[in-house]
């Protein structure tokens, strides 16, 4: 019985040796970025055998005849690197993605590649301004919000960089959670070349309603080290589902009311710390709820003394500025709570202080 064990099990190790793909690319998605009309681009494929043992490339194929591929004919060593060059003919305007499938005699498989891009007739560079330097890409911006995102949308948004050293740059974000894609193009920038990072939330990701908060890195390369001045940050708000109500609920729903939407503490004057308060009270027909309270940045305190408000009750949102901290914060010191209040699902409290 043991032996019949063994012998499956033997069996069994080929296909799972052999499912393991013997080339590996250290850029398979290649973006071009913008192309002229009518003006052929090339680009290049950093390729490696992973095997253990040597390989030949028996046959480059691209999915069109727009495009065009070169490759080594000698044998590739265990261990060797090596390169792939794909030509596409921009002869027709727009979007453009091409697949190029790398064979090899040691697997029928092949690798895919992918060359995609725009086909214009000018070149269109941004028009603004790069006040901030991640490592030694500059760039337009350094923070990202989405905000009033619904669970299912897949918002998008772009920051835009510039090579302003001496040497080709290949940008890369770095340090991704789940929920974010990142998108640079074109994948590598000359000296003196812009482009763009297009950044999407995958709201179906997001664990928790109300802000979600991270950092990611903008790097000069793969592999390239995190360090605080490449720092992005990116927060998300996502709101609560109020679809699902029947009309007798909306007759019976909640209402939020504020004593005020802005908390203007004055200036510290030397002092530590300067506080605050906001009055809540549920003027509406149904049980208020406080489901989540968040703060954006740094250097700010809050408490609340309830968070279910039944018809005419009120809370007390007390806040506190701390001097030293605040100073530090990226963003403007802001205060975030999500309600079961469909019409403040949710509610900014702006912070004012010197």
């Amino acid at each position: 019985m043991n032996k019949k064990l063994i012998m499956l099990a033997l069996l069994a190790m080929p296909p799972l040796l052999a499912s393991a793909q013997r080339i590996a690319a250290i850029n398979q998605v290649i973006d071009c970025g913008q192309v002229l009309f009518r003006t052929p681009v090339t680009v290049e494929y950093e390729l490696k055998n992973d095997s253990r043992n040597s390989i030949k490339i028996t046959d480059v194929r691209a999915d069109c005849g727009c495009t065009t591929a070169s490759f080594p004919k000698d044998d590739i060593e265990a261990g060797a690197s090596f390169t792939v060059r794909a030509t596409y003919d921009a002869r027709q305007m727009g979007h453009f993605e091409k697949q190029i499938s790398v064979y090899n005699d040691k697997e029928s498989k092949p690798l895919v590649l992918t060359v995609r891009g725009i086909v214009v007739d000018e070149i269109v560079n941004f028009a603004g301004d790069y006040p901030f330097i991640l490592g030694t890409i500059n760039a337009d911006r350094d923070d990202i919000e989405f905000d009033d995102v619904n669970r299912g949308e897949r918002p998008s948004q772009k920051i835009h960089l510039m090579n302003a050293t001496s040497s080709t740059v290949q940008p890369v974000v770095m340090h991704l959670p789940n929920y974010l894609k990142a998108e640079v193009s074109p994948s590598k920038l000359a000296p003196g070349q812009s482009g763009v990072a297009t950044i999407t939330l995958e709201s179906r990701a997001l664990r928790n309603l109300g802000l979600t908060q991270t950092t990611v890195y903008m790097g000069a390369f793969l592999g390239d080290k995190v360090a605080e001045s490449k720092a992005i940050n990116i927060s998300a708000v996502l709101l609560p589902d109020f679809a699902h109500l029947t009309e007798v609920q909306k007759t019976q729903l909640p209402s939020l009311q504020l004593s005020a939407e802005t908390l203007d503490l004055g200036s510290f004057d030397g002092k530590a710390k300067k506080k605050g308060e906001i009055i809540l009270k549920n003027v509406g027909k149904g049980v208020l709820d406080i489901r989540s309270q968040q703060i954006f940045t740094i250097g700010i305190q809050m408490s609340l003394n309830k968070i279910h408000l039944k018809p005419g009750e009120e809370a007390k949102l007390k806040i506190t500025a701390i001097a030293k901290d605040i100073r530090r914060a990226r963003s403007k010191p802001r205060v975030l709570m999500i309600t079961n209040d469909p019409e403040h699902a949710k509610v900014i409290i702006n912070i004012q202080v010197k």
